[in-house]
Order: structure tokens, then sequence, then C-alpha cells
């Protein structure tokens, strides 16, 4: 997906200047070993330690800033993922960089890494700092599709974007809003009621 320009993912792109820091998240995507789902894949999120000082409580991919060392934002990627939910990096291919995109809560320009699990152990993935995360959840790519499934919530400030319930956490905001646009341009999205809106809770 090199091709794609930034605004395919969100409205919000890096300031000529850049961010006050970069980092990297990775939508991880791993083959179905515990189920039976027709389309045989799982997808890894993390929902944030609740006593985080930013986006506490939030649906998060693995990932970071980036620091002194890495090599490239999947490196960034891939390293934060193990010392958040202990990923063996070397079980990991990486597929794609995706467009560098800018969260302006918090001033970061983030690059979205897509991952492929080779040989999953999905037991093996638990909230390692417990100081970031506060469990992972592993939703199948079947569940996330399924238009039964799927709405959108709208924030106070107006902004209404995708959403999911995954095992009761609001899967919203920017993990969303990059989950929704991967979908669909893999082809896997089928179509649903994008009427269907819900108030984001306080």
């Amino acid at each position: 997906m090199p091709d794609l320009g930034g605004d395919r993912f969100s409205r919000f792109l890096p300031p000529p200047e850049g961010g006050r820091r970069h980092s990297a998240v990775l939508v991880l995507f791993a083959p179905d070993t515990v189920g039976d789902a027709a389309d045989g894949s799982r997808v890894v999120i993390t929902e944030r330690a609740h006593s985080m000082r930013s986006h506490a409580g939030q649906p998060a991919f693995p990932g970071g800033a980036t620091e002194e060392g890495d090599l490239h934002a999947a490196d960034t990627a891939l390293r934060e993922a193990w010392e958040e939910i202990d990923l063996d990096r070397g079980g990991v291919e990486v597929l794609a960089e995706l467009p560098t995109l800018h969260i302006p809560v918090s001033g970061y320009d983030v690059t979205p890494v897509v991952g492929w699990w080779r040989s999953p152990d999905p037991a093996s993935l638990w909230a390692k700092d417990p100081r970031e995360v506060a469990r992972v959840v592993q939703p199948t790519v079947g569940e996330l599709v399924d238009p039964a499934r799927r709405f959108r919530v709208r924030h106070p400030s107006g902004f209404v974007g995708p959403a999911w319930d995954v095992e009761g956490l609001l899967v919203w905001g920017f993990t969303a809003g990059i989950l929704d646009r991967v979908l669909d341009l893999a082809g896997m999205s089928v179509p649903w009621d994008t009427g269907r809106v819900r108030d984001l809770p306080a």
C-alpha cells in the first residue's frame, strides 16, 4: 500500500514541521487457530491501562514512541509489541507500512505497520506491561465485518466514525478508523448500515 495517500486513512495528516514525536503501531493479523471462523483470521487489539495520562482505557494497536536505536517504523512497532504484550517479533512478517498520520490530541505522528503473525499462540499474548496495557482482545475478521456488529459513534465534538464492541471494549477513534480502512482496502468489508450511530459514552 505504499502508493496510498494518508488522506485515504485519516483527515489528520502530519503538519509540515512534523508532530511533537513520531511513533508506530502494529496492525497485527493472525490465522485463527482456536475457532472455526470462515475468514480464518484474527486481529490483535489492546485496551490501554486505565491509569494512563492520555487515552486511558481506550482501544489501541500495540505500539508507541520511536526510541533511539529503532531502525524504522516496523522496528518501533515490533519492539513495542514485545514490551507491551510479549509478542515474539521473530514470528511476524511485516506486510506494509501505511502512510504516517497525525493525532492532534497527543501531537504524535503515527505510522501504522501491517503484520502477519505466521504461527500464532493466542494464549501467549498478555498485558506484559500493566502500566500501559489492561488486556488483549483478538476478534476474528468475520466478527469485525459482520454487518450486525457494525455501527458508528458520535464524539461530543461532532466527529462520527466507525466502531465495534469487542468483548465489552468499545473500539473507536484512531484504531477503529485504521482497522476500517485496512479491511476495506483488503477487500474484506461487506456493506453495512452506516446510519446506525451511537453517542460516545462519557
